[in-house]
């Protein structure tokens, strides 16, 4: 097997989490994977990865081995595209992750118009609150809520998102509206773990820092939950702008202590660096970017 097969056998199975799924990817036979694995191993004199009998984990020298072969084989395809003398349509298996109601929101309609634009490309949607690793899961694109640490991703700012308290028009009523963060105490808290994981509200008055502890009644892992909890009137609900904007809109849910809102979160879509992303990818970023810049609810 050559260098670049071996590059590709290792990148399937950083991908796929394993030799067994890499062969079906690959349509080699378990054993030759395993075996042009070590033989990579043994040539670069490093571990690349791990082996259990139940998972195969990537070492730190192997995740920065992967990176680079990531970006030599997309260079490689870059550059027979563009021998051909034109670059073709976009094809093969475009993996996606976002929180789950962006995902649901914003990403889905997105996602939606690229693959009718697209039709020889599939997608694979990864909606899940929690920060998935790009290596690990074979991740192509990303949203990211938040501020973004350091990598060798590419990442493009297309809005921001504030953390809002919300509660419903009837439960305000009954219950009287808070004017300060203290306030609160007194109210009826419904906490997601998705956008306040503890029972500490952040706020900032005047640009000073306020933390409020609270002792919600309910707390939920969904913020789908939270939200509908909210509607219902059983009490006040900490989300993210985007996540109700369409209940504020209707009336069904009212926006409290405004004045005193920490700072935005920035919205990103991630992806691999520069040219050395895939059409796929370049692609789906450039439609992404432009309809999410677009969004009023983001910007």
């Amino acid at each position: 097997m050559d260098r670049l097969q071996a590059m590709t056998t290792f990148v399937a199975v950083v991908d796929s989490g394993g030799f067994a799924s890499a062969a079906r990817k690959l349509n080699l036979s378990p054993p030759v994977v395993t075996r042009a694995i070590a033989e990579l191993e043994e040539r670069l004199g490093l571990r690349l990865l791990t082996r259990t009998t139940r998972v195969v984990r990537v070492t730190d020298a192997g995740a920065r081995f992967a990176e680079d072969c990531r970006r030599i084989l997309a260079d490689i395809e870059e550059a027979e595209t563009a021998a051909t003398g034109t670059h073709a349509a976009p094809r093969g298996t475009l993996t996606l992750t976002a929180p789950v109601l962006f995902g649901q929101l914003y990403v889905t309609p997105i996602l939606v118009r690229y693959l009718r634009q697209f039709p020889e490309v599939d997608a694979q949607c990864l909606f899940l609150d929690r920060v998935v690793n790009f290596l690990e899961e074979g991740i192509d694109v990303a949203v990211r809520i938040g501020e973004l640490p350091d990598s060798s991703l590419q990442a493009a700012r297309v809005g921001r998102v504030r953390r809002v308290l919300v509660a419903a028009p009837a439960y305000l009523q009954a219950q009287g509206v808070p004017t300060r963060p203290e306030d609160l105490e007194g109210h009826t808290i419904v906490s997601a773990s998705g956008v306040t994981p503890i029972s500490e509200w952040r706020f900032s008055d005047r640009g000073k820092p306020v933390l409020q502890r609270l002792q919600p009644r309910m707390r939920t892992t969904t913020n789908d939950s939270a939200i509908s909890a909210a509607v219902a009137g059983l009490g006040v609900a900490r989300l993210l702008s985007y996540q109700v904007a369409a209940h504020v809109r209707s009336g069904a849910l009212q926006v409290l202590l405004e004045d005193f809102e920490a700072a935005p979160l920035p919205v990103h879509v991630v992806h691999h660096e520069g040219r050395r992303a895939t059409q796929k990818v370049r692609a789906f970023v450039d439609l992404a970017v432009d309809m999410l810049r677009a969004d009023p609810n983001l910007n």
